[in-house]
């Protein structure tokens, strides 16, 4: 009963955090005026819109192989396209599903049903979680020393909060990949999967801006959005929901150098782009979340 509550608590807060983040945001697009954002997002063509959304997808394979290069090297027997089913269908679920259910959940239930071992799917999505952060941070200092460099920067106490929670994730990340130590060919071909699926994703963001006919160097938007990436995991809205925009836009302002409104429709349109790029796991959603509804009763006892 207890967890419940507490559960249903932390989902409230993150409720809260949501909407306040929504209104920050809705509060800037009315200070910088509706037309001015609305006609910045005519400027961007049809053909650039295809563009970034080819490059997500690209991003999106990135990381299915990214998963099935762990799964395969600790011996799961699975088809690449089963492994593509179940990752479109997390990245669906953390997109439109306003819960506590995650994708990766959503990930794990797939994959028992699909008879595989628990044990090894579970470690195999902790080690692609921490791959890909770990990814994530080569490209940080692109954007964290020009941040540190501008007027009104962050502040030491911040910086060094971030190197204590860089040191424990160093810490974890070593024991969870300690399966595939013995495996250094996987671990690097599942490191490459994510410099790809990175460099495909600032791609296409950059896309979007040279869209508004504005221009961010290449390795500096690099840095402004792992920096936003690592805001976004910190658990105070449903599934990054403002606080993503927020952080995007505020650093592609004040490190880009971009426009509040500019920064703003970057960030808002890059977020329906990652959505739309997650559409396909609607094709398989059903059937997994009913499994993860017998799994949530089988553990509850109910």
């Amino acid at each position: 009963m207890r967890s419940g509550w507490s559960e249903r608590r932390l989902l409230m807060l993150r409720a809260l955090g949501t909407a306040l983040a929504l209104g920050l945001l809705v509060i800037l697009f009315r200070e910088e005026g509706w037309g001015e954002v609305t006609a910045l997002l005519r400027r961007i063509s049809a053909g650039e819109l295809l563009l970034a959304v080819v490059l997500l997808l690209i991003s999106r394979l990135c990381v299915i192989a990214r998963w099935h290069v762990l799964l395969r090297s600790a011996g799961t027997p699975i088809p690449f396209a089963r492994t593509a089913s179940l990752t479109f269908t997390g990245l669906f679920a953390s997109n439109f599903l306003p819960t506590t259910i995650g994708g990766d959940v959503v990930r794990l239930t797939g994959a028992i049903r699909m008879g595989l071992d628990r044990a090894v799917c579970l470690a195999s999505l902790v080690a692609d979680r921490l791959v890909g952060m770990i990814g994530m941070l080569f490209a940080v200092p692109f954007g964290l020393v020009p941040l540190l460099a501008s007027p009104g920067g962050l502040q030491a106490a911040t910086v060094a909060g971030f190197a204590r929670k860089l040191r424990d994730l160093s810490a974890d990340a070593l024991q969870a990949l300690s399966i595939w130590a013995r495996k250094p060919q996987a671990l690097l071909i599942s490191f490459l999967c994510t410099f790809a699926h990175m460099a495909a994703v600032f791609a296409a963001v950059s896309v979007l801006i040279t869209g508004l006919h504005a221009r961010v160097p290449y390795f500096l938007l690099a840095g402004i959005w792992s920096l936003a990436y690592f805001v976004t995991l910190i658990p105070i809205s449903i599934n990054g929901y403002g606080v993503q925009e927020l952080s995007a836009s505020f650093l592609l302002a004040r490190v880009g150098g971009l426009g509040t409104a500019e920064s703003l429709s970057v960030a808002i349109l890059a977020r329906a782009l990652f959505i739309f790029a997650s559409l396909p796991g609607a094709l398989f959603l059903p059937t997994i979340m009913e499994a993860v509804a017998e799994t949530r009763k089988s553990d509850t006892g109910q």
